[in-house]
């Protein structure tokens, strides 16, 4: 192995020893804590800790990171204390999350790491995020982001960079290929020579090095961040190397051949530079022994006082008030200039405009609000909602996206990390199945699991009653309602529509807004001409009755106060949810108590809806106040028909009647 010290002192040679020995050591130790039972799991990177503190030591120190689960020495050389690492390793309430992650799978902002989830190559769009946002403040950084082999089949691979590319982002991609993916070889996971050979699609540079040469990942990150940052392109870089464990030590190496191991035992990153460095005669075998023993009197001390920690004492009020990141209340007589549509006030207003004008004084108020989606700056979007947004905030702000739904959620969650605030359009609510994954495991769980924020928007056209078809018209907010950590939001008229949007661009969570499509120019009413917030979580009493209740939010809403106008002999209690996480089970309970019979209403699909847990807490929590079963009125268990006598028959309303008269009659 052939070292090329170019320019660097000795002493930084040195250091750069230090840097490399200590998550060997590190993880030398932590094998016969496991063999001793004192820890329970460990994935293992000996054979590989070149790449990760080369790379790293190339960077800044305010130039986030994106590692994976065996870069321990992301996280060293980043100064990371190992007493609280050693914590966060045992789960316990000291360590970096509380002890509500694993290993590697958290972050720290005052770091700059970003943690990854299991889920391979959602972290790579997050470096996508962090680096525009350091574009659009003028910053001179990058960001980094591993991924393994067996990663670059991920779609999340191909979207990162993708974007990265077509926005001109100064990110750099680092690939470990350490021939395995768990037990599966490469020969299994791609037919390209060279992982670098994909870049080429994606018109970006590219580059394949040794990853076990210390000085070359060094030099290599080095000279790229500065092409990076001169050229404002991404970069790809395939890292050559060897795992000398299993992928984790349970697995055992059953199914790598044993040739291999010796082969890549000469290779070895700690050795080849520990022997370098005393053939330049820039440390003797007695100065190596010295920081050898120097980092083994660390170790022991730091971990000896990591065991000393007491056990967790599970807090569940606690628990549950880490999922959100608390809400800082707007006050409105503070306000330095006072934010006004330019409109009369009387004029009856769109749900479609309301949104419109929600969203336009929100890019007034916040400066740092960047929209993103498909056709949303010149063309104005599928729905023309941001029509004229591009000439009045540029687009800077207001960004076209490629097809990349998980990629652009991603960059989402990176542009929080750097303070940003950020609305992605899912073109249609339909379509967020391809970013499920990012919305529902990174954004909804990254506060609980190491106190960041998501200060992330996701509006969601939804709904049928449009002709649309099974691709264009489903209702999908149960799905999310399902997912601690994001709030749910669906307005039913103009007014609620700007102010919860408003309010979703002022809240530091992850907000799904939906907008029902049938209803953007059908429904109208008077809007506020001011910048004004309605409280998410709130529910809002349409209508007073004493004979039954229907509960109900969105197209629901205008079905039971159409049905109560046809109908004046029924007096009919109406509650609009609007917020569906949380729920205002107040204003739920209120209502029961007031009529004793309840139906509850929704355009999605009757099996797995909301409607089934509402029901189940008005029976669990106000059982005594009934007089008859709670009943559900949803659309029909099947996809969402194209034609419209199919899908009138489809939708929920079309059987209301028929469920308020069998309720009546009970």
């Amino acid at each position: 192995m052939q070292f090329d010290r170019k320019d660097l002192s000795d002493e930084t040679l040195i250091e750069f020893f230090r840097k490399l020995l200590l998550p060997r050591m590190i993880e030398e130790k932590m094998l016969v804590l496991l063999r001793q039972g004192k820890i329970s799991k460990w994935f293992s990177g000996i054979g590989q800790e070149a790449v990760a503190v080369g790379a790293t030591l190339a960077l800044e120190s305010d130039e986030w990171i994106m590692p994976l689960h065996r870069n321990l020495g992301v996280f060293t050389t980043r100064g990371m204390e190992l007493e609280k690492l050693f914590l966060q390793w045992q789960g316990s309430k000291n360590g970096f999350s509380k002890g509500r992650e694993r290993s590697f799978h958290f972050g720290s902002a005052a770091h700059h790491v970003c943690g990854m989830i299991s889920h391979l190559g959602p972290q790579l769009a997050i470096a996508d995020g962090t680096t525009l946002a350091h574009k659009l403040s003028n910053q001179d950084k990058v960001s980094l982001a591993f991924t393994g082999e067996g990663g670059t089949s991920e779609g999340d691979f191909h979207e990162a960079l993708n974007v990265a590319s077509v926005w001109d982002l100064p990110v750099i991609f680092i690939i470990e290929n350490n021939g395995y993916g768990l037990s599966t070889p490469v020969n299994e996971q791609y037919r390209c020579e060279q992982l670098i050979d994909r870049a080429k699609g994606y018109g970006m540079e590219s580059v394949r090095i040794d990853g076990n040469n210390l000085l070359t990942v060094y030099d290599t990150v080095k000279g790229v961040r500065d092409y990076c940052i001169k050229n404002q392109r991404p970069y790809l870089i395939e890292c050559m190397t060897f795992r000398m464990r299993g992928h984790e030590e349970a697995s055992g190496v059953k199914y790598v051949p044993a040739h291999l191991f010796e082969e890549w035992a000469q290779k070895d990153p700690v050795t080849n530079y520990e022997h370098y460095l005393i053939d330049q005669e820039i440390l003797s075998q007695e100065e190596i022994n010295a920081i050898r023993e120097s980092l083994k009197q660390y170790i022991d001390k730091e971990l000896k006082a990591g065991f000393a920690d007491d056990p967790i004492v599970p807090d569940t009020s606690a628990e549950l008030n880490d999922v959100y990141a608390s809400v800082t209340e707007v006050q409105q007589q503070n306000e330095d200039a006072l934010i006004l549509a330019e409109r009369d006030a009387e004029q009856p207003v769109r749900l479609i405009d309301a949104v419109k004008e929600g969203l336009y004084q929100s890019m007034q108020k916040h400066e740092n609000l960047v929209l993103m989606g498909q056709d949303i700056a010149e063309y104005g979007g599928a729905f023309k909602i941001t029509e004229g947004f591009v000439h009045r905030f540029g687009k800077e702000r207001v960004r076209n996206t490629p097809l990349c739904e998980s990629a652009i959620v991603g960059i989402a969650l990176g542009l929080s990390l750097e303070g940003y605030k950020s609305m992605m359009e899912m073109q249609f609510a339909d379509f967020v199945t391809v970013g499920f994954n990012q919305i529902v495991n990174n954004l909804a769980k990254i506060h609980y699991r190491w106190g960041q924020k998501a200060d992330v928007v996701i509006r969601m056209p939804t709904g049928g009653g449009v002709g649309a078809g099974p691709f264009h018209s489903q209702s999908n907010e149960a799905w999310f309602v399902h997912t601690p950590g994001l709030k749910v939001v669906y307005p039913s008229t103009p007014e609620d529509a700007k102010g919860l949007l408003i309010s979703a661009f002022n809240d530091p969570n992850p907000v799904m807004f939906f907008e029902h499509k049938a209803l953007y120019r059908a429904v109208s009413g008077k809007v506020p001409v001011e910048y004004y917030e309605t409280p998410i979580g709130k529910a809002k009493q349409v209508m007073n009755g004493d004979d039954l209740s229907i509960i109900t939010y969105g197209a629901g809403v205008h079905w039971a106060t159409d049905y109560a106008a046809d109908h004046p002999e029924i007096s009919i209690d109406i509650v609009d949810l609007r917020t569906l996480l949380p729920i205002d089970w107040e204003a739920v309970q209120n209502s029961v108590i007031r009529t004793g019979k309840v139906i509850v209403l929704h355009e999605d699909v009757l099996t797995g809806g909301i409607g089934g847990e509402i029901a189940a807490w008005i029976g669990e929590h106000c059982f005594k106040n009934l007089d008859a079963p709670v009943k559900r009125c949803a659309s029909l268990d099947s996809p969402v028909p194209f034609n419209i006598q199919l899908e009138n028959n489809f939708l929920a309303k079309s059987r209301l009647d028929a469920v308020v008269k069998e309720l009546l009659e009970f």
